[in-house]
């Protein structure tokens, strides 16, 4: 993919700054003043692979290291759509300063060390992608909108100390590849599906092949950085050429059998899109596992927590307790089994995940002050020896 070379800007504040199209407003501007004091240079990160980065800056776009800001800390790896710091007169292979993160979309990864990995950063909008060439599958669903509406406060999330104003991420579901439903009926039905599974969410049926709902969708990602999230095959890549106008992101075709795509994007890119907005394209997912989803979990699942909370027990498991409200929602056929059950899967998976963070987190402080202890006592030890 061939990145732009951006003219040059003397002022980072400007509004008239090249990097606007990719983000840049006052909010940064202010934040980056210290660094733009040290003669640093702003830029946005377009492209993360294989322990690089391509960084976008006024100065053209250049190649660096993606962990030389804090290394082994994969919360603070460089991640696709952070924005940093580079210096132009030294030495620009390497990243100065991470600047705080917005928001910050992440999932914990396969490690028995139950670590976050950052899939985006600085976000507004999470759009989940669900391919209608395939049957929908309402638990990925709502496991991909528990983890897209916990995604505010990523400088808090990473303690950068930001502070300001809450940012808040807002999810759509596009079941894509509507052309392969020509039954207006059946794929209102199918609309009215995921709705239920996402109250609240907007719900938007698109076809790359006819144009249908794609206009509706361009206007959507007009502002602010937008990412594309779903399985290989989902249609994520085409949808970004058909914005862009142009085939930008290569694809390949799905297998028929299950609608299931090869992961022919392999990177996370971002691009910034004709019609005003930044569009951030992901790899397929084969998986997402939770990380510090609980407050994401409670607002997919607001009618079960708002029937929790009129049962006779504050404490109510929803097991076989008497007078609880979300049983008898159940019974009586307002609540779907399948919904609350699903809803247990989702709370038990992100405590299981806190459980192993914490304790991973006191065994890695219990480290930290046996090496200082060790310190503290050779420094004494070598002082001793000094005044015999």
């Amino acid at each position: 993919m061939s990145l732009p070379v951006l003219p040059s800007s003397s002022s980072p504040s400007a509004a008239s700054h090249p990097l606007v199209p990719y983000g840049w407003d006052a909010d940064l501007a202010a934040v980056f003043a210290p660094y733009a004091e040290r003669g640093l240079l702003p830029g946005r990160v377009v492209r993360v692979d294989r322990g690089r980065c391509d960084v976008v800056t006024a100065h053209g776009t250049l190649s660096a290291d993606t962990a030389f800001v804090v290394p082994r800390d994969p919360m603070r790896i460089v991640c696709t759509g952070d924005w940093v710091a580079v210096d132009p007169d030294g030495d620009p292979r390497f990243v100065r300063t991470l600047l705080p993160r917005r928001t910050a979309f992440v999932r914990s990864t396969s490690s028995q060390r139950s670590e976050g990995q950052v899939l985006a950063t600085n976000i507004d909008r999470v759009v989940i992608c669900a391919s209608l060439a395939v049957e929908l599958d309402p638990g990925r669903l709502e496991r991909f909108l528990a983890l897209a509406m916990s995604s505010t406060d990523g400088a808090a999330l990473l303690g950068d100390g930001a502070g300001g104003r809450r940012h808040e991420v807002h999810p759509i579901v596009l079941l894509t590849k509507a052309d392969l439903v020509p039954d207006a009926t059946t794929l209102s039905h199918l609309v009215q599906d995921v709705e239920r599974v996402a109250p609240g969410v907007r719900v938007l049926p698109v076809s790359s092949v006819t144009g249908e709902g794609v206009d509706d969708f361009r206007a959507v990602v007009a502002d602010g950085t937008s990412v594309l999230l779903g399985i290989s095959g989902a249609g994520k890549s085409t949808l970004a050429n058909t914005l862009l106008g142009r085939p930008a992101m290569e694809v390949r075709a799905a297998r028929d059998v299950d609608g299931k795509g090869r992961h022919t994007t392999t990177t996370r890119n971002l691009l910034v899109l004709p019609g005003g907005g930044v569009l951030i394209d992901t790899p397929g997912l084969r998986g997402v596992g939770l990380y510090d989803a609980g407050a994401g979990v409670g607002q997919v699942f607001s009618e079960i927590e708002e029937l929790a909370a009129r049962c006779r027990f504050h404490d109510c498991a929803h097991e076989a307790e008497p007078g609880c409200a979300v049983l008898g929602a159940v019974e009586d056929g307002t609540l779907a089994e399948r919904r609350l059950d699903s809803y247990r899967k989702l709370l038990r998976e992100n405590r299981r995940i806190e459980a192993r963070s914490d304790a991973r987190l006191r065994s890695e402080t219990l480290r930290e002050w046996k090496r200082r202890g060790a310190e503290g006592k050779a420094a004494a030890k070598a002082k001793r020896g000094r005044f015999r």
